[in-house]
Order: structure tokens, then sequence, then C-alpha cells
């Protein structure tokens, strides 16, 4: 929802440096995916390996870190989720904000991560359906490349006298400035951008924004137990590909429906104020303006089939955490399969509840989606480095990450009131909301982390661990082998795998933060041929990414599936098994030490058959 919310008060760079600052951390996450696979197979949560590694107090520390991410990534489901259900049906939004977790709270309590996966898979084909018809739409159906790029000449062509008077009352009073004289409209030339275009990669507010988001989704993503979650039930053959093509395939949502649903809302000038766009109302506005009712309704599945999507994953990785991470760590050491089950699928429906209400107060306090995803890397960048070199180093010091992972978020915080006070005078979500104050927060976070953590486990608490003993310290529940034979413990493979998306996942991450962005530049504002050529390949990489994600599936899993159509055929016909069971199979060969005998006379071939049966 957020990727074109930015583009009203930003510019086209904004939508982009979105779309690339969080997909390098997908990309990069596959190296730590195949360095679970290698040195902590048996794990089932990410804390389990701090545990394993660091002891109590890093287990601790990285639980209360884990459960801030779970708790951040859901708030902003729920707050621009409710949002958009009360602006498209008039539904109360505190009622919305409670009602949308029973729709994960019913299927994920009762399927687990296996519903969760299945349900992800049917979800995500929906979401890119809806893309690629937003896409036909703006650009094919109702608009052109050329269109587009008009409207936009004209929108920044306005005075600030003709803006008021267009978005104005019919009594005369505008609504173009709030009442401290800020914009908030998308009308006249943009702050900070290049000639006040929005069609420039050269934003001032695009970059901070940028650095923001890579840093927040850092956060998200490497501390985000439903990322290692994922990167647990796959098979290492698959983790590599997994995430690579993941994140390539993901990159397309905010890239095309920014560039699609984005770019229309502030061509067209909708009335579209910026707390409503912090809120994740633009596509919806869009899709209303340009289908109907019909656009409405495509938003609200979409949006229905995201929130249910990510919300179940989130439920599973906070479930988890408190199953082996709590419950069984701490006050049920032996507890069986069937207990740990337990236990996730109260903890699913408690936290489905406690988030509607958390989302309820947030939105009370004034806070909106966009402050929230601005704010997350203040709170959990300080864990980011930590983690990563708990899986890539091996003098990385327990008490070194402890004390870099708290100092980092009391300097984050403590930076962030700061700068608000040092920018605006005074201490308010306003102001604490402002670019260059999370900006501040953000790079604290993560960089004096960082640097605490190395400069302690360098030169105070240097370790030589050894990966190959991390696995040993990890208790299996009830000695479940399954997914720890001799194919998915191949370290060959795992190498070859590991080398495999290190390559590639550094060289997206490469092209798509400096290269791509460098190549823009001396364009500076599009010219419309440039931005004809970048429309297409929005519309081509949504297209590819939608074909990608809906048939890979399919093919890599044609086996199970087959076995699935086989079991259903067998239940309809009264067998029982697989149907390979009842092909016909061929009499075993004569053994050299079976005895000999005697010829018998020649029979028929009806008899023959009978004996063979």
């Amino acid at each position: 929802v957020l990727e074109h919310v930015k583009l009203t008060s930003g510019s086209h760079a904004t939508s982009f440096r979105y779309a690339s600052g969080a997909t390098i951390q997908i990309l990069l996450f596959g190296v730590l995916a195949i360095s679970l696979k290698d040195v902590a197979p048996s794990a089932h949560t990410m804390c389990e390996i701090v545990r394993a590694r660091w002891g109590k107090a890093a287990h601790l520390t990285f639980l209360f870190f884990a459960f801030c991410a779970n708790i951040i990534v859901t708030s902003m489901l729920l707050l621009g989720g409710a949002a958009t259900v009360e602006a498209l049906t008039g539904m109360n939004y505190e009622l919305a904000s409670f009602l949308i977790p029973w729709g994960v709270i019913l299927y994920t309590s009762a399927g687990g991560l296996k519903a969760t996966f299945l349900a992800s898979y049917f979800h995500t084909m929906i979401i890119f359906a809806v893309l690629i018809t937003m896409i036909t739409v703006v650009y094919i159906k109702v608009y052109s490349s050329n269109m587009i790029y008009a409207f936009l000449d004209r929108t920044i062509s306005y005075t600030p006298e003709q803006c008021e008077a267009i978005y104005s009352t019919d009594e005369g009073t505008s609504f173009f400035l709030n009442s401290d004289g800020d914009k908030t409209m998308a009308c006249g030339p943009v702050d900070g951008n290049s000639q006040g275009s929005y069609l420039t990669m050269l934003s001032a507010d695009g970059l901070m924004f940028g650095i923001i988001n890579i840093v927040g989704n850092f956060g998200t993503v490497f501390v985000d137990q439903s990322y290692w979650q994922s990167a647990i039930a796959a098979r290492p053959s698959s983790a590599a590909k997994g995430y690579l093509l993941g994140g390539i395939c993901w990159f397309a949502i905010p890239f095309s429906l920014a560039t699609s649903l984005g770019l229309a809302s502030t061509a067209l000038m909708l009335p579209i104020n910026s707390g409503e766009a912090g809120s994740g109302l633009v596509p919806p506005a869009v899709a209303d303006h340009l289908l109907g009712d019909a656009g409405a309704v495509l938003i609200l599945i979409m949006l229905f089939m995201a929130i249910v999507s990510t919300g179940s994953a989130e439920s599973i990785a906070v479930s988890s955490l408190i199953a082996y991470d709590i419950y069984r760590e701490y006050f049920n050491p032996e507890a069986t399969g069937k207990q740990i089950l337990w236990v996730s699928r109260i903890v699913i429906v408690c936290f489905g509840i406690f988030m509607g209400l958390f989302s309820i107060a947030l939105n009370a306090m004034g806070l909106n989606l966009g402050w929230v995803y601005l704010f997350m890397g203040v709170v959990i960048g300080s864990a980011v480095i930590p983690l990563w070199n708990m899986m890539t180093w091996d003098k990385a010091s327990g008490k070194g990450a402890v004390i870099a992972a708290w100092s980092g978020f009391v300097l984050a915080i403590i930076g962030w009131l700061v700068a608000a006070q040092i920018q605006s005078g005074s201490i308010s979500v306003s102001t604490l909301g402002a670019n260059e104050v999370m900006l501040s927060g953000n790079l604290i976070a993560i960089l004096s982390s960082g640097l605490i953590h190395y400069v302690y486990s360098k030169f105070v608490d240097p370790q030589d661990y050894d990966f190959s003993t991390l696995d040993s310290n990890i208790h299996l529940v009830e000695e479940d082998m399954r997914g720890l034979g001799p194919e998915e413990q191949d370290k060959d493979e795992l190498r070859r795998a590991k080398r495999w998306i290190t390559r590639r996942g550094y060289l997206l991450t490469f092209v798509l933060i400096l290269v791509w962005p460098i190549l823009s530049i001396p364009a500076q504002i599009f010219t419309e041929s440039y931005f004809a050529f970048w429309v297409l390949v929005s519309i081509a990489w949504g297209f590819g990414a939608a074909i990608t994600i809906s048939l890979l599936p399919l093919f890599e899993s044609q086996t199970e599936i087959g076995r699935v159509f086989s079991g259903m055929w067998n239940y309809v016909t009264g067998k029982s098994g697989d149907a390979q069971e009842y092909a016909e199979e061929e009499p075993p060969a004569k053994t050299v030490d079976e005895p000999e005998v005697a010829a018998e006379p020649a029979k028929d071939e009806a008899a023959k058959d009978e004996e063979t049966a």
C-alpha cells in the first residue's frame, strides 16, 4: 500500500527507492538462509540459534527485538487495512481494526505453517492479477504514458494561488494548506526536486526516504521470524533460488503499482491530502476514480489478500517464538509436539486480538501507516548487524551483541528525540515524523550498533567459534528428523548454493541501489520518450513477475501435486495408497541360487496371465 503513497509528496525517485530499498534485504537474506541450513538445520526459530551460540542474555535480548518486528509489521497491516476499509465501505475504523485479524486467526490457528504457505501462494496470484489489471487500465485502456507525462507537467505548473483555488470548497474555503501553512495536496512544484518535477531521480526527500527505507526493511527482514521460518522450512536447493526470485518478483509490486496508481493520483490531481496518503488511501482512491465500484472491490480484495497472507506469517512467527523460545525453553523443556501445537494456537488467537486493540490505540495517538513505517528502523535497526554477524562471523561476541543491540536502540531513541527538538523546537507526533528526524534515528540505530559490535568482538572479547558445534546445542522436538536427511545435509550442495546466492544477491543489490539510480541521474528530468521506456519496463516487470510467481511453483511441485490428485482419485474409486502401487509389476528375475525346476507343459496365454496375476 505504501509504495504509491510517497508520490503525493515526493517524486518518482521515492517510489523507486522504496522498491529497490525493500528488495535487497530479501536478496541478501538468501545468504543467511543457506548459512542456516548449513550450521543450524535443526533450528525452529532464529532465537534458538541465538541461545545456542550466545546464551540466555542474548536470547532474551533478541526475543525483544523479534517481537517488536512482528508487532510493527502487523500494526502497519492493520493501520493501512482499516483506513482503506473505512474509506471504501464506511465501516467504523475501530470495528475494522478488530475484525480484520479474525480473517487471519481462523485459518492460521487451524492450518498452521502449511496453511500459511498454501494460502500465500493463492493470495499472491490474486494480488498480481489485480496489479496487472491496474497497470493495463492506467497505461493501455484509459490513459497512455504520454498523457500521464503531460498531466504531471501540468500539475507542477500551477502557482500556489491556483492550487488554493483548485483545492477549495464551494464556499471558497481552501484546504490546500494545513494550519501550519504546509502544502497537503499534490499541486505545484515539489520542494527539493530538480526543477520541482515529479519525474526525476534527483530528489532530496526521495534520497532521505530511500535511506530510511533500507534501514527499516533490514530490520523487518533480518529480525522478523517469519523470514527465518520460511528458510527453515525450505529445502536447501529451493532456499537460495526462492529468495532471489522472491525478491525480483516482489520488486514488481511497488515498482509497477507506483508507476501506475501512484503517478496517476498525482497526474489526475485527486483530492487526497498528505494525511490520507500516509494512511495508504492512494490506491483505493485511484482505483475508484478509474473503475468505480469495481475498482474499489478489486483494491479491497488485493488488500485483504496482502493482509491475510502477511498477517498469517506474522502470527505463526509470534506463536513459534513463544512456543519454542519461551514455553519450551523456560517452562517445559520436554514439551511434546502436541503441547507446542496447543500453545501455538492459543498464541495466534491472543496475538490477533491484541493487535486489533493495539492498532486502535496507535490510530487514537495520531499514528498512521506512513509514520510507523518510517519509525520501524529506529526500534529494530540495532539488531540487524549482530544477527548477520551471528551467522557469518566466527569472531562475533555474544556480550558484544547484547551491548550493541541495546546501546544502538537507546542511542537511536535519544538521537531521534533530539533531532526533532533541534529541527522544530518541540516534540510531537508531527515533528517526530519528519524525514530528517526519522533519518537520524534510523542511521544511528544501525550504524552505532554495527560499530559497537565490531569493536567489542575485535578488540574486547574476540571469539573463535566453531560453527560445526552450533547445531548440537539445538534440541529437536520428539527427535523429529523430517527435513534433516542426507539430501538436505549435503555439504557440497550447500556450499554451491551459498556461492550461487551470494554472488547474485550482492550483484543485484549493487545494481538496484547504485547502478540503476546513477544511470538515471544524467537524464535529470525524464523526457517523454524516457518516461515511456520506464513505463514499458514497469509493465514488462509486472507481467513477468505475475507469470513467474503463478506458474513456477506449479512446475516445481508437479510431483507433489500429482500425488494429491492420485490420492483423490484413489479415494473416489475406493482404493487406498498411491496410484503408482497399482502399476503392473514385472515378476522378479530368477537368481542363481534358485533350484532348477523341470520344464512344464506349455500353457495357453490365458493361463499364463492368470498365474502372473
